[in-house]
């Protein structure tokens, strides 16, 4: 009896996605492209941090110490000399994704381990599932590392705790950063699956990333140009144009991620969208409830999700369909 619990509990704890995810996050806490990338945040996390201690107390309005969330301007002021963590999230996170999954699969194919890892006696999508896993795995713990970080160092520097809205509204901001660098993790994983060489899955991914990041918006502005009305246009016109241009830019997920973190971290942000002089007048100007704010986000993070579980069925279709043979 006791032999045969012990061999079930056994079979539970080495079951092989398991095993594949534990050997997964050792190659990536152990490889010298994550110390180099995790180098690299924690470098720009405590410049923004200290370029946000600087200046938070001209941040902080005079008037109006108890709405301020001085906790939450930690992650938003800045002095202009660096940009603050939120900016640097936003910019950094795509290439921590994208360095974490280009190689995900072809590196496994071309060293020839990939057939050899097939012919056990696993699934073949556990080697995806499994990849991704420990990736996304990886990821989760080095934000959640990095965002008590920033809270812990702001604590001791300004002496007040942040209080339960404005915890809330940071660990929502760094699901928020999770979801957003999981799309582009499963993005590189993607070209990993589609292209046979680590370099062009790479270049593919840097790519996407530097079309949304610089030319997506050159675009906008072009379409923005062309489609402006005329100075004689009625406000419905007006309104009409504003939105179809910033339905444009929200095609791009980091408009989607700006938007997101921008209302979450700032909780006096209470619309996405243009607004009339109607609804404006008569307006108290008053922070935005979480429940609200979370309410306000839902179409962002909507995005978000349906972009990344997009990339990941893409990947996972093209994976199962490819035929894997050992080298020669």
């Amino acid at each position: 009896m006791f032999e045969k619990w012990r061999n079930r509990n056994d079979a539970k704890v080495f079951h092989p996605f398991w095993v594949i995810v534990q050997k997964e996050v050792a190659d990536h806490v152990h490889s010298w492209r994550f110390l180099i990338l995790v180098g690299l945040l924690m470098l720009t996390c405590i410049g923004s941090l200290y370029t946000a201690m600087t200046t938070i107390r001209t941040a902080v309005p005079q008037d109006d110490s108890l709405n301020s969330f001085l906790f939450l301007k930690l992650f938003t002021v800045s002095d202009g000399t660096l940009p603050p963590f939120i900016t640097f999230i936003g910019f950094l996170g795509p290439l921590l994704g994208i360095g974490m999954g280009f190689d995900a699969i072809n590196a496994e194919r071309n060293k020839g381990t990939l057939s050899r890892l097939i012919s056990q006696p696993i699934y073949r999508d556990y080697v995806l599932n499994a990849k991704f896993t420990a990736a996304l795995l990886v990821i989760s713990v080095l934000l959640f590392g990095l965002g008590l970080l920033v809270m812990g160092l702001g604590l001791l520097a300004i002496g007040i705790p942040p209080s339960p809205e404005e915890f809330w509204r940071m660990i929502f901001f760094l699901l928020l950063s999770i979801v957003y660098i999981a799309f582009w993790l499963n993005l590189s994983i993607l070209c990993s699956v589609r292209f046979k060489q680590a370099a062009t899955s790479a270049l593919s991914s840097i790519a996407v990333w530097i079309f949304f990041s610089v030319f997506f918006s050159l675009i906008i502005r072009l379409v923005a140009n062309i489609a402006a009305p005329t100075e004689v246009a009625t406000e419905e016109t007006a309104v009409a144009y504003q939105q179809f241009i910033q339905n444009l830019s929200r095609l791009s997920p980091s408009q989607l991620f700006s938007d997101a973190t921008t209302t979450m971290l700032t909780p006096s942000v209470r619309s996405l969208g243009p607004l009339t002089m109607e609804q404006i007048y008569g307006a108290i100007p008053s922070p935005l409830p979480l429940g609200q704010s979370l309410l306000l986000v839902w179409p962002q993070v909507t995005g978000l999700l349906a972009a990344t579980l997009l990339c990941f069925a893409l990947s996972y279709y093209l994976f199962m369909r490819q035929e894997i043979r050992s080298r020669s």
